[in-house]
């Protein structure tokens, strides 16, 4: 069975933490979703980081600006924001997008919040659990939830709901027991970036026999892949940008799981970009991703990392390229991709590249 593919929107702060003017960056984020929003893509996604901006402040905003693409987080999680935080914020996101929210949940790093920010962790597959639950609550009448876990909830009720009778939760999971979490609870996977599709083709059948377990239905189950797509005909600098991004992020405690490419050990050489860019070293004092930025060196992970490596794993290339690999992650049952944002292109020329690459 072949799965349609749909397009989704990928944004972060780092643009705003490197702007030489703030006003500018926040109207080309807003630029973009709207660019988003009238070529087509189903949904924006946008990352929160305790070191960052407020994603939710920023799904508010975009959500007057548009009218049919989907507005979440692409992750929050339950130490940044309390679960009670989390159902009033996306319930307001709803109402005043008419309907479009949806949540993106994911555990975080457990050492920002237990180490630096004084925030009891607990077991974090557990939280994801009893934090879903409590949505769920407190998103339908009569809108009051209690739980005796991690929160001890004890009938708190919230006077405001959400639009649409139920919002889509997708869970960020990589572990085994977050993945059962994913199965029994959540309605749709967000799988990493820079997932190889041995992994994918393991993963998504295995998923979806746990769905099936839990009595729920499969075939409505999601799997969104982070993939970062960026159509070029010169893929070099690109993908010696994502090797960045991969020294950064994947040198995280566990974040390597999805990245199984053969003749490459995986686990031995992100053990030594770990330790160029301290990120031991950082997590034991509490700190985060800005933290690591100052004492990384960067020139010498890229060095660590095999170009043939990230390529393997990264949607870049010519628009022929992309779209035989997309017929393949169609083909396994990825549901959604992520792609680069616009930039100067507007609305038609989105368009006509998202077609491009369609399979």
């Amino acid at each position: 069975m072949t799965y349609e593919i749909q397009f989704c929107l990928d944004l972060t702060h780092h643009s705003w933490a490197r702007a030489a003017d703030p006003v500018a960056a926040v109207d080309a984020t807003l630029r973009a979703i709207r660019v988003a929003d009238a070529a087509g893509l189903d949904s924006v996604w946008l990352s929160e980081d305790p070191d960052g901006w407020d994603a939710v402040a920023v799904l508010a905003a975009a959500a007057r600006e548009t009218e049919r693409i989907r507005l979440g987080t692409g992750v929050t999680n339950p130490y940044l924001r309390h679960p009670n935080l989390i159902a009033m914020s996306v319930a307001t996101v709803d109402r005043l997008s008419g309907g479009r929210a949806f949540l993106g949940l994911g555990r975080g790093q457990a050492e920002w919040y237990s180490r630096a920010l004084g925030v009891r962790t607990g077991r974090p597959p557990e939280v994801l659990a009893e934090t879903i639950d409590l949505l769920r609550q407190w998103w339908r009448p009569p809108g009051r939830a209690s739980s005796t876990g991690h929160f001890h909830v004890r009938d708190w009720a919230r006077a405001i709901g959400p639009v649409q009778s139920h919002v889509p939760i997708y869970l960020a999971a990589l572990g085994p027991r977050a993945l059962r979490v994913a199965a029994e609870r959540a309605d749709g996977l967000l799988v990493a970036d820079f997932a190889s599709v041995p992994y994918l083709r393991r993963l998504i059948p295995t998923v979806r026999s746990w769905v099936a377990e839990a009595g729920r239905d499969p075939d409505s189950f999601r799997f969104y892949v982070r993939t970062g797509i960026v159509v070029t005909d010169d893929p070099e600098p690109v993908l010696e940008r994502r090797k960045n991004q991969m020294a950064l992020v994947n040198a995280l405690p566990g974040m390597t799981r999805q990245i199984e490419v053969p003749g490459f050990d995986v686990p031995a050489i992100m053990a030594r970009v770990r330790e160029v860019m301290r990120t031991n070293e950082v997590l034991e004092a509490g700190g985060a991703f800005i933290d690591i930025r100052q004492v990384a060196d960067f020139a010498a992970a890229r060095r660590l990392i095999p170009t043939e490596l990230v390529a393997a794993v990264s949607l870049v290339g010519p628009a022929a390229e992309i779209r035989a690999r997309l017929r393949e992650l169609a083909e396994i049952g990825v549901n959604g991709v992520f792609i680069a944002p616009p930039g100067e292109r507007d609305a038609a020329e989105y368009a006509a590249l998202i077609r491009d690459i369609t399979p």
